[in-house]
């Protein structure tokens, strides 16, 4: 199972700084059935609920903490309690981190920041700074930018694949188990970063006879900064038709026109891209194309998830 923190009023904690939740259901109800929670907020813990509300002022290049009403500044209970979250969070076994939008401790990109009373744009909140500084190569979010299909689908598929790779870095006995993940997570990885996925064959490879611990490091650093880069269409596209590939002697001209006609469409986008997954699996099941079928690309997250169920999750 996953375990992701995630900002405590997105899960339903009535600690916002007028006593209110905000639950998120995709994050409770949809990603709740494969994940366990670890819930944070440090503007709670520094503040109590309800709170008087607060804001990031610059001052002379350094940020403070002034609440809104009473001016006063409350900078050093903000750090102390960001840092009591942060240890918390540290310590478990993360795959990723949703913060909340537009908050000041968590929004990511969306927070504002001041000079005075004039508003200076928006940037990272102060935690989503921390997270991101103690994070690196990390799957990392705020709720309103997963409304966003492609980065809905992108996310998900990397808090997944970071699963994959910490099991593989705890359990990891032969080097066949590393060169069974890097064949089962090929087309995936070449989605996301087409260079690095051929660094990460060399790797595997081992020209250099590393030894297995070495050599998994290596691998799964490199992993997980492939994996963190968003798919695009054109990338997809180009998988696809490598996955075609395996099929030259067994389609009929029938079956291979169609299949074209499909990946063109999702291209043009027309169909999303489950139409087109279902075929090539139906087609690798109908065929008995085993390296297809153990392909990560073609599920790299449960079904029910219907993340490529839109033609929006695609850029």
């Amino acid at each position: 199972m996953l375990k992701i923190a995630v900002s405590a009023c997105l899960l339903g904690e009535q600690i916002r700084y007028d006593k209110t939740g905000q639950r998120d259901r995709f994050i409770t109800d949809k990603l709740g059935k494969y994940a366990s929670f670890i819930p944070f907020c440090p503007e709670h813990l520094a503040f109590g609920t309800p709170r008087e509300t607060i804001r990031i002022v610059l001052e002379n290049k350094h940020k403070k903490v002034i609440t809104v009403f009473s001016k006063a500044d409350v900078t050093e209970a903000m750090n102390r309690a960001m840092e009591h979250e942060l240890e918390k969070i540290k310590k478990e076994e993360l795959c990723g981190i949703i913060l909340k939008s537009k908050s000041p401790s968590c929004g990511l990109g969306s927070t504002k920041y001041y000079l005075k009373e004039m508003s200076e744009g928006k940037k990272d909140g102060l935690f989503a700074t921390l997270c991101k500084e103690h994070f690196a190569d990390f799957p990392i979010e705020e709720e309103a930018r997963l409304l966003d299909p492609w980065l809905r689908e992108n996310f998900v598929m990397q808090l997944f694949a970071y699963h994959d790779a910490l099991n593989l870095q705890k359990h990891i006995r032969t080097m066949n188990e590393l060169v069974s993940f890097h064949t089962a997570y090929k087309f995936l990885l070449q989605s996301k970063h087409e260079g690095n996925y051929r660094l990460l064959g060399k790797i595997v490879a081992n020209h250099e006879k590393k030894n297995l611990s070495e050599l998994t490091q290596e691998y799964l650093t490199l992993f997980k900064k492939t994996i963190a880069h968003k798919s695009t269409i054109a990338k997809t596209v180009n998988v696809l038709q490598h996955m075609v590939g395996f099929f030259k002697k067994e389609l009929t001209s029938v079956e291979k026109q169609a299949l074209h006609m499909q990946i063109e469409e999702f291209r043009d986008e027309i169909v999303p891209l489950i139409a087109v997954m279902n075929t090539i699996e139906f087609l690798a099941k109908k065929y008995d194309i085993h390296y297809l079928l153990g392909q990560k690309f073609l599920n790299p997250y449960p079904k029910d998830l219907a993340l490529r169920s839109t033609i929006q999750e695609g850029k």
